[in-house]
């Protein structure tokens, strides 16, 4: 297996560079790291490999981030012009929007091989080296998570991106000798979620960075309708809307909801998705009529029903859910934040009286809270208090 991961399905197959240690300094060095060796995540059975071809094969073929598609059919296009690997890019955005499918295009569109490694993988400088000693000229590295890296290994990448080389230190005390290991022109593709926790030396070695933004209805029901004819299954306007509404502004979600739609209208009726099909299909798998799924349901549930609406501490709010913080926070959180359902203020979570309507409930008799407003430099919320600062 190659350390850096799985190549991309179709593409040549890069000869073995990575060197026995002991031959080379490149292997020594190696060899002097510890023996962790990133790899990509296998596959998750059938669900992956649909998802899988699912994914566009070319920017022509990607549906959303016009902009985006836009800038980087440019950069693609200048580099093969001048018959030189392209520059690295950089996507940040959130998960599910399309940053690793733009990665497989990348290399589609410049003939080049793809490697697919993560930040988590990759702990150690020696981890790093392993990747980038087996690169060949040209091809493209899928960094994903790469605000996931160890420190040592991202200022080791720096010099990578720019020089195209990196210093290794072999051995230790007096006898560690710094040796540079020469590399081969590449693509550094790096996919974050979290752009502003890369350092800035880092960040200002891409040569092109996207964001990428969530989709409106419209764009998800072209994505619905592509990926039913590639699953050979019969959608009608207004069920592809009803999916649309409620796969949360991400393609991702709504090629998983269309899947789920059709084994329902398979099992329940005649295999053609209605707009009626689609509601009591996403009605059995708890997804409302707005997109919020069970551990949405349950936070709002417990924000109105057993705090009045609050405010309420992210801890006690998780532990009333039965979940963990991190959960409530990292996965239910922004979507109820982004949909005008929760507001986020020093003293805990709020609902908005949005909310309250979502839910059919009225809000308890009280004096009205005044709406909050962030002073300039404050954090929103992100203490997590259970009460006053």
């Amino acid at each position: 297996m190659n350390p850096g991961g799985t190549l991309f399905p179709g593409a040549a197959t890069p000869r073995d560079e990575t060197p026995t240690p002991g031959e080379t300094a490149a292997g020594r060095a190696l060899a002097a790291e510890p023996a962790h060796r990133p790899v990509a995540a296998p596959a998750d059975g059938e669900d992956r490999a649909t998802e899988g071809a699912l994914r566009p094969k070319d920017l022509d073929g990607f549906i959303g981030q016009v902009r985006v598609r836009e800038q980087l059919d440019l950069v693609l296009r200048a580099a093969r012009q001048r018959s030189a690997t392209a520059d690295h890019v950089l996507l940040s955005g959130a998960p599910g929007l399309g940053k690793t499918t733009l990665a497989m295009i990348i290399a589609a569109e410049m003939g080049a091989p793809l490697r697919i490694t993560s930040g988590p993988a990759i702990q150690h400088p020696g981890d790093l080296a392993a990747v980038l000693a087996s690169l060949t000229g040209g091809e493209v590295l899928f960094l994903d998570e790469i605000h996931r890296m160890s420190r040592p290994a991202e200022e080791m990448l720096y010099l990578a991106m720019e020089d195209f080389r990196v210093d290794i230190v072999v051995g230790t005390g007096l006898e560690a000798t710094a040796m540079a290991l020469e590399l081969p022109p590449f693509t550094l593709v790096g996919a974050t979620v979290r752009a502003g926790l890369l350092l800035p030396p880092l960040r200002d070695r891409f040569g092109f960075t996207a964001h990428m933004e969530f989709y409106d209805p419209a764009e998800l029901e072209r994505v619905i309708r592509r990926s039913a004819r590639l699953l050979e299954v019969e959608v009608e306007p207004a069920g592809a809307a009803e999916i649309a509404g409620r796969s949360r502004g991400t393609p991702r979600i709504a090629n998983r909801l269309l899947r789920r739609v059709r084994d329902y209208a398979q099992v329940t009726a005649d295999g053609v998705v209605t707009r009626e099909i689609a509601s009591a299909a996403l009605g059995v798998y708890e997804v409302d009529g707005r997109g919020l799924d069970r551990l949405d349901q349950a936070v709002l549930h417990a924000l109105l029903k057993l705090f009045g609406g609050g405010p309420v501490g992210l801890a006690t709010l998780a532990v009333a859910v039965g979940e963990e913080r991190e959960t409530v926070e990292e996965v239910a959180e922004p979507f109820l934040v982004r949909e005008g359902l929760l507001a986020r203020t020093p003293r805990g979570r709020v609902a908005t009286p949005a909310a309250w309507a979502h839910l059919g409930l009225v809000p308890p008799p009280g004096p009205s809270r005044p709406s909050w407003t962030a002073p300039p430099g404050h954090r929103n919320g992100d203490s997590g208090q259970d009460g006053p600062p």
